[in-house]
C-alpha cells in the first residue's frame, strides 16, 4: 500500500496484528487443553470446563460490549483531536468496567458452591473459587485494550492476549501437575490448572496498565471541552447493550446445556455425580477440538467487513456481494477439509491426542459428528460478519437466538434417552449451528444481489473435501490395521509368545496409531491441495483475503 493512505494502512496493519495475535493464542491454548486433559482425570476436565463456562458468561455480560464501544468513541474523539474528550470518556469506561468486574468476582468469590450446585457439579467449587480473581482483572485490562484499539494500537492487545496464553499454559499446566503428583483430588488439580488463568490475566493487565502510562506520558495538552458524564455513560451503553446482549446468547446457552447435560444424566439415567463428571469430561474433551477450526475464520471475518463496507461506501453493491461470495467460498475451502477430517478420522485422532480418555470410542464418535457442527460454525461466524457489514445487524442475534433453542430443546430430550445418552450433546450442537448457519445462508441470499452462487461456493470444494474423507479413512484404516498386525511379531520370545506387558502394548498401539493418523493427514492434505488446484476451485479473489496471498497465487500460478 501506499504512503498516501495512512488510515487504510493502519487499519489493515493493525487487523494483520490482531490476526497473528488470535491464531497464536488459539494454538497456545491447544497446547493448554490438550496435555491438560491428559493430566487430569475426565472428571477433573469435566470441573475445570464447568467453571469455565460460568467465567465466559460472566466475561461476556461485564466486557462484551463495552470495549468495541470504547474504542469507537476514542477513535471518533481522537480523529477530531480531542485529547480530553478520550481522556474521559477512558475514565468513565474505566470505572464502569471495574464496577462490573468486581460484582463479577463478587458472584464467582462468595458463592462458589451455589453456582457449582446450579450446574449440577459440586466438585467444581474450587475451580470457580480459583477462575474469580481473572473475572475481576479482565475488567481493566478490557478497558485498556480498548483505549488502545481506539487509537488504533493493536500491538499491545496483540502482546497482552499471548502473555496471558502462555501464563496459562506454563502455570496451569505445572500446578496441575504436580497436585495430581501429590496424590490430592482431581477436583483441586483442577483448579490448580484454572489459576494459571487468573495469574496470566493478573499479568496482561499489569503489562497493558504500562503500556498505557507510557501512552500518556507521550499524549499532547489539548483545550478542548470533553462531554458531561453523564452523556459519554449514555452513549457507551447505547452502543455496548445490544452488541453484549447478542454475543451472551452463545456463552448462555452453554452455562444452560452444561447444566442441562448433567441433570439429566443424574436424573434421568440415573448416574451419580462422579459418572456423569466422567462422561461431561469426556464430552468437553472432543468439544476442545471441535473448536479449533473456527479460529482459523479470523482473518476472514476480519477482512470482510471493511471490504465489503468500502465496496457499499461507493453504492457498489454487486462488487459488495461479489467479495461476499469470495468470502464464503474460501470458508468452504477451509472448513470443509477440516471438518471432513474430524469426521472421518474422530476415533484416531482421539486415541493420538487423548489416550487417557476412559471412553475412547465414545469420544471419537462424538468429536465425529461435531465435526460436522465445526463447518456449520465457521460458516455461522463469516456469514455473521457479512450480514453485519451489509448492515443487517439484528437478524444473527434472531438465527443465533433460533439455533440455541433449539439446542437446549434438542439434548433436554435425547441426553435424558438411555439409548443415547451424552451423545446427545454433540447431536444438539448439530442441530444447534446447522439450523443457525442454514438461515443466514439463506438471508444472505435473498438479500444480496443475484449474482450470489452457492454452486459456485460450495461445489468444487465439497467434492475435494469429500475425496480427501475419503482417503484419509482408507490410509488410516489400513494402516492401523498392518501396524496392530506387525508390532507384537517384532516383539515375541522364543517361545513365539509376545514380551510385551498391558503397558507396553498400549505404547505400540499409541505409536502405531499415531504413525497410521500422520500418514492418513499426509495424504488427505496432497490430496486436496491437488484437486483444488486441478478443479481451480480457488480464484486470486479468494487468496486475496488472505495475508500474502497475491504472492500464493503468484507462486501457485493461479488467476
Amino acid at each position: 500500500m501506499s504512503a498516501s493512505n495512512p488510515k487504510k494502512n493502519s487499519f489493515f496493519g493493525g487487523a494483520a496484528i490482531l490476526t497473528a495475535g488470535i491464531i497464536i493464542v488459539k494454538l497456545i491454548g491447544a497446547l493448554y487443553k490438550i496435555p491438560l486433559g491428559n493430566i487430569l482425570s475426565d472428571r477433573g476436565f469435566a470441573d475445570f470446563n464447568t467453571a469455565y463456562d460460568i467465567y465466559s458468561l460472566l466475561i461476556i455480560i461485564s466486557t462484551g460490549g463495552l470495549p468495541v464501544a470504547l474504542s469507537k468513541m476514542v477513535s471518533e474523539a481522537n480523529a477530531q483531536g480531542r485529547v480530553n474528550q478520550v481522556n474521559r470518556v477512558f475514565h468513565l469506561a474505566a470505572v464502569a468496567f471495574c464496577v462490573l468486574g468486581t460484582l463479577s468476582f463478587i458472584i464467582m468469590a462468595v458463592f462458589p458452591k451455589q453456582l457449582a450446585g446450579l450446574m449440577n457439579n459440586s466438585r467444581s467449587y474450587w475451580s470457580i473459587l480459583a477462575l474469580s480473581p481473572a473475572v475481576f482483572f479482565i475488567c481493566p485490562m478490557s478497558a485498556l485494550r480498548g483505549y488502545f484499539q481506539g487509537h488504533s494500537l493493536m500491538t499491545p492487545t496483540a502482546i497482552s492476549q499471548i502473555l496471558e496464553a502462555m501464563c496459562k499454559l506454563v502455570i496451569g499446566l505445572v500446578l496441575a501437575s504436580l497436585i495430581m503428583r501429590a496424590g490430592q483430588d482431581e477436583s483441586l488439580a483442577a483448579a490448580g490448572a484454572i489459576l494459571g488463568v487468573s495469574v496470566g490475566v493478573l499479568l496482561a493487565m499489569l503489562y497493558m496498565y504500562w503500556c498505557y502510562r507510557g501512552h500518556q506520558a507521550h499524549q499532547r495538552k489539548s483545550k478542548d471541552t470533553p462531554d458531561g458524564s453523564r452523556e459519554i455513560l449514555s452513549t457507551l451503553a447505547k452502543l455496548a447493550i445490544p452488541i453484549t446482549i447478542g454475543s451472551s446468547i452463545i456463552a448462555a446457552t452453554n452455562i444452560l446445556d452444561s447444566a442441562i447435560l448433567m441433570d439429566r444424566l443424574q436424573e434421568a439415567l440415573g448416574m451419580t455425580e462422579d459418572a456423569a463428571r466422567t462422561l461431561k469430561g469426556v464430552y468437553n474433551k472432543t468439544m476442545t477440538l471441535y473448536n479449533l477450526p473456527s479460529s482459523f475464520m479470523v482473518p476472514l471475518t476480519s477482512s470482510v467487513i471493511p471490504a465489503v463496507s468500502a465496496a457499499r461506501t461507493v453504492r457498489n453493491y454487486k462488487q459488495g456481494a461479489l467479495i461476499s461470495e469470495t468470502t464464503l467460498r474460501t470458508t468452504a475451502l477451509l472448513a470443509l477439509p477440516a471438518g471432513v477430517g474430524l469426521f472421518v478420522l474422530g476415533e484416531p485422532i482421539i486415541r493420538l491426542l487423548y489416550p487417557s480418555t476412559e471412553d475412547v470410542a465414545l469420544a471419537g464418535w462424538m468429536l465425529s459428528v461435531l465435526g460436522i457442527a465445526s463447518i456449520a460454525v465457521c460458516f455461522m461466524l463469516v456469514s455473521n460478519s457479512i450480514m453485519q457489514a451489509h448492515k443487517l445487524v439484528t437478524l444473527p442475534m434472531v438465527t443465533t437466538l433460533i439455533g440455541c433453542i433449539l439446542k437446549l430443546i434438542v439434548g433436554y430430550v435425547l441426553i435424558g434417552n438411555p439409548d443415547i445418552g451424552i451423545r446427545g450433546g454433540a447431536i444438539s450442537t448439530v442441530a444447534c449451528f446447522g439450523i443457525i448457519a442454514l438461515l443466514d445462508l439463506v438471508i444472505i441470499k435473498l438479500a444480496l444481489p443475484r449474482s450470489l452462487s452457492y454452486v459456485r461456493v460450495f461445489a468444487k470444494p465439497a467434492l475435494a473435501a469429500a475425496a480427501m474423507g475419503a482417503s484419509a479413512w482408507a490410509i488410516c484404516g489400513l494402516l492401523s490395521k498392518v501396524l496392530v498386525k506387525l508390532g507384537p511379531f517384532q516383539m515375541k520370545g522364543e517361545d513365539g509368545l509376545a514380551i510385551l506387558d498391558q503397558a507396553g502394548q498400549a505404547i505400540l498401539s499409541w505409536k502405531g496409531n499415531a504413525l497410521a493418523v500422520m500418514a492418513a493427514i499426509g495424504v488427505a492434505a496432497v490430496v486436496y491441495f491437488a484437486l483444488i488446484l486441478f478443479t481451480r476451485a480457488i480464484s486470486r479473489e479468494d487468496l486475496s483475503l488472505m495475508p500474502k496471498g497475491d504472492k500464493i497465487a503468484k507462486v501457485l500460478h493461479i488467476q
